[in-house]
């Protein structure tokens, strides 16, 4: 394990996040919001430890990166650009403590969208610019945009790419990583112009457009109002941002491919007919039961219903509406979309429909042998075999999911919270979803929890991020032998 390297590559991140942090400088010398210093001082901080790290330990360490070496940079480049990260926050004194600072950092650039905060709206336009560019930034991710950009590096990067990009199977769209990283945030990058200009064109000023893009795109669900996108009560606005967070949610690569001109690559990908029809049953399911209850008004009851079931879904985590209020198996109906999340390759949490399929398809297999026990019926995805490695791995995330779940919500009653609650916080933070249940809901935030319980779900939020594989394979002793 070259040391060395691996600090270097973790350095050039730290040092990418301080240079990002002029965005919210330009922000909050518009403002004259008094942000301005100590994000000046934060700037300073990342640019000295990321760039000394960067400069003093830069040699020619060859041009191959090996697996364990992707997982390396890639986990540690996310710790340390969370933690560091959090400086804006803690020198602004916009949060008091280091532990929420970081939990904010955290659940910004893993794009989980919980919060610390009760009241969003008094902090300086600086911070809470800070606050969604980091969803932006994590959305793609912060590594793929260091081989994006940097080109200098001089490294492979296909065990980055494939240790950083969401989703069982990595979709590689050029021979060269930094091609393909190059396309995914083009693409990104594209969808992210469109939605600030429709924003505007709704009336939306243009730092609150620029925030909910930045938020939306990577389906974090920051918002710089309290009461989220039920702040603006516009249909336009939430027919807008419900789109845009569906796209969102939607592989990546499917969308180059329709910029290229291939708009069957959507619907011939099995994937996306399930994320697209289970949406629409869900949100069916939910105008139903709602109207003449919830809502007297069939249109009114549609609108929140597709709103939440794609915000939901898509683990952006937006709010137009209080579920917790819907009843029981509406909010039954929600947690399984908070479970499943959005498609592989998107900017979504959760296991992933491409996943959940396959179990579907495992299962089936495994039903139809008792019935034919010499059959061969090997499990297909899109008219192609699915392979015993990748079925294996998909059936251990699965496993691994629900038993790092039962153990922090384990973690979090023994902390003294309530039952519903540790199981909507874990669900909320290992999904990336934001909002939870009972006392994390969509009308609450994570500011009363008990510290270390903030630690346990900023983990969590690391584990779903990375999908899990990534961040415990650190943790076995095996992996650090040579």
């Amino acid at each position: 394990m070259r040391w060395a390297f691996i600090l270097e590559i973790v350095g050039l991140i730290i040092l990418f996040v301080g240079l990002a942090m002029c965005v919210p400088l330009g922000f909050s010398l518009a403002a004259h919001d008094g942000a301005a210093v100590p994000l000046i001082q934060s700037m300073a901080l990342n640019i000295v430890v990321g760039g000394g790290l960067f400069l003093f330990l830069r040699c020619d360490q060859g041009h191959t990166v090996s697996h364990r070496e992707g997982m390396c940079i890639v986990t540690l480049g996310w710790v340390g650009g969370c933690l560091f990260g959090a400086l804006p926050f803690y020198l602004s004194g916009a949060i008091p403590t280091f532990t929420d600072c970081a939990f904010e950092s955290f659940s910004g650039f893993t794009t989980t969208g919980s919060t610390i905060l009760g009241d969003i709206e008094t902090l300086p336009a600086g911070i809470l610019m800070w606050r969604s560019l980091i969803q932006w930034l994590g959305g793609m991710g912060i590594v793929l945009l260091s081989l994006a950009i940097l080109p200098f590096l001089g490294v492979g990067g296909m065990q980055l790419y494939r240790a950083e990009v969401p989703g069982p199977t990595p979709d590689k769209l050029r021979p060269r990583v930094k091609d393909t990283a190059r396309l995914l945030w083009t693409v990104y990058l594209l969808l992210s112009v469109l939605e600030v200009g429709f924003l505007l064109a709704g009336g939306m000023s243009f730092f609150d457009s620029l925030c909910h893009t930045f938020t939306t795109m990577p389906t974090g669900g920051f918002s710089p109002k309290n009461a989220s996108i039920g702040h603006y009560d516009s249909v336009y606005f939430d027919l807008v941002i419900t789109a845009f967070m569906f796209m969102a949610g939607v592989n990546f690569a499917l969308h180059f491919h329709v910029l290229r001109g291939k708009p069957l690559a959507l619907w011939r990908n099995p994937e996306f007919r399930f994320y697209l029809l289970f949406t629409l049953g869900v949100t069916l399911i939910l105008t139903w039961w709602l109207y003449g209850d919830v809502y007297s008004n069939l249109g009114q009851s549609l609108r929140y219903s597709v709103f939440q079931t794609v915000s939901i879904f898509t683990t952006t985590g937006y709010g137009t509406a209080d579920y917790e209020l819907w009843g029981g198996m509406a909010q039954v109906l929600l947690v399984i979309c908070m479970v499943i999340g959005g498609s592989a390759g998107s900017t979504s949490g959760g296991v992933k429909c491409m996943r959940l399929i396959v179990l579907i398809k495992h299962v089936h297999r495994e039903l139809m042998r008792l019935v034919h026990p010499r059959a061969v019926m090997p499990v297909k995805l899109g008219g192609k075999i699915v392979s015993d490695d990748v079925l294996n791995g998909i059936i251990g995330f699965f496993l691994l999911y629900l038993a790092l779940a039962v153990i922090s919500i384990v973690l979090l009653a023994a902390l003294g919270l309530d039952m519903l609650t540790s199981i909507g916080a874990v669900i909320a933070c290992i999904s990336n979803i934001g909002p939870g249940l009972a006392q994390v809901g969509p009308t609450d935030n994570f500011g009363h929890l008990p510290d270390l319980a903030k630690w346990v779900l900023s983990f969590c939020m690391l584990l779903g991020r990375l999908e899990i594989y990534t961040v415990i394979i650190l943790f076995f002793k095996e992996f650090w032998k040579s």
